[in-house]
């Protein structure tokens, strides 16, 4: 008998032995599929990432604008081109592989900056242009009435960039889109239902001033990779001078922060990306008025600057060498576009304001 018990006893610590080890066998088994199926994520996460991060080709305005006149049954009149052009800019944020990912809360959006970044700077010049429509554009003069779909365009595209629900910046977006589809509507009909686009020199002339400006800061951020000392010219009026002695100026360095880099880069590459577009529409819808001040020239310049900028980055990453250093610095290459772009904005708006 006592033998007997013995025997179970010993059969029992071998299953509870046995049960055990399976338990372990088993939890070491969910742990490499655990791991193997999260490694195999973060896999296709990475390509997924890379895959989106990919900048949109440039793409040919006027064959473009007159495919989708066609499309919707449209006569392509004056001003078409441009607010045709001002909405596939739009619709390219939207559309294009990941779709809007600034506002993205998930993998792998959540871990991309460089996209992000370039589409903050079509949204810039997105915005720009809506406000020009609105205020100059489709105005004949400062005490006429705005257009009401345009003034609807404007506040949606300068909603919150970042925003991700109630609304979403998409949604947003999608409305401004809208808004202008119906002013296109509008103002392609023959009798044009009060909707009006005015080509006058003052009016481009106003919307190149913002683009100067916009231009002239993208330079200087671009510029501080390496750093820039710059003299202050602040100078306290109630500072008495004795007869010829000269006011002390004080200097300051400015330098872009290291994690900032790629981020002013990429923004640059979006605003020169939009911003060709949009020439060459207005190349279109203004070529009178460019003609007549001898302009036509200085506009392609800017645009030929503006898409050398976009030339392809072999490189891995943002590199942020010394001026004469080793490595190159790739901020300063597109400082370089971006000033040259400049300095012919402010030498067409000299022109456009000429009688």
């Amino acid at each position: 008998m006592l033998d007997w018990k013995n025997r179970t006893t010993g059969t029992a610590h071998a299953d509870d032995g046995a049960s055990t080890g399976s338990r372990r066998r088993l939890g070491g088994g969910l742990g490499r599929v655990i791991a193997s199926l999260l490694g195999i994520y973060l896999l296709v996460a990475l390509v997924v990432g890379w895959y989106w991060s990919q900048e949109p080709d440039l793409f040919p305005v006027q064959q473009r604008v007159q495919a989708a006149a066609d499309s919707a049954n449209r006569q392509v009149v004056t001003g078409y081109t441009s607010v045709e052009t001002l909405k596939q800019v739009a619709e390219t944020l939207l559309d294009k592989p990941g779709g809007y990912l600034a506002n993205d809360l998930a993998p792998p959006g959540l871990w991309l900056d460089n996209m992000p970044s370039w589409e903050y700077g079509v949204v810039v010049q997105v915005r720009d242009f809506s406000r020009a429509l609105r205020k100059d554009f489709a105005r004949s003069q400062s005490q006429s009435t705005e257009d009401g779909d345009l003034a609807r365009a404007e506040p949606n595209f300068n909603f919150d960039n970042r925003s991700w629900a109630l609304p979403s910046t998409e949604s947003k977006y999608r409305e401004g889109i809208d808004s202008l589809d119906r002013y296109l509507a509008r103002l392609s009909e023959p009798g044009q239902s009060g909707a009006r686009f005015y080509t006058r020199a003052d009016n481009l002339n106003n919307w190149f001033g913002d683009v100067a400006t916009r231009l002239g800061s993208l330079s200087q951020r671009l510029s501080a990779s390496v750093g820039q000392v710059r003299l202050n010219s602040d100078v306290n009026e109630n500072t008495e001078l004795a007869q010829g002695q000269v006011p002390e100026v004080t200097e300051r360095t400015y330098e872009t922060p290291w994690l900032q880099i790629d981020n002013v880069f990429y923004e640059a590459r979006g605003q020169a990306w939009a911003l060709s577009h949009l020439l060459r529409a207005i190349e279109i819808d203004f070529a009178d008025v460019l003609a007549k001040k001898n302009a036509t020239v200085s506009v392609r310049q800017i645009i030929r600057e503006l898409e050398a900028a976009q030339a392809t980055l072999w490189s891995p990453m943002v590199l942020n060498g010394s001026g004469y250093g080793i490595l190159a610095n790739h901020s300063l290459v597109m400082a370089n576009y971006i000033s040259r772009a400049n300095a012919a904005v402010i030498d067409l708006r000299q022109l456009l304001s000429q009688g």
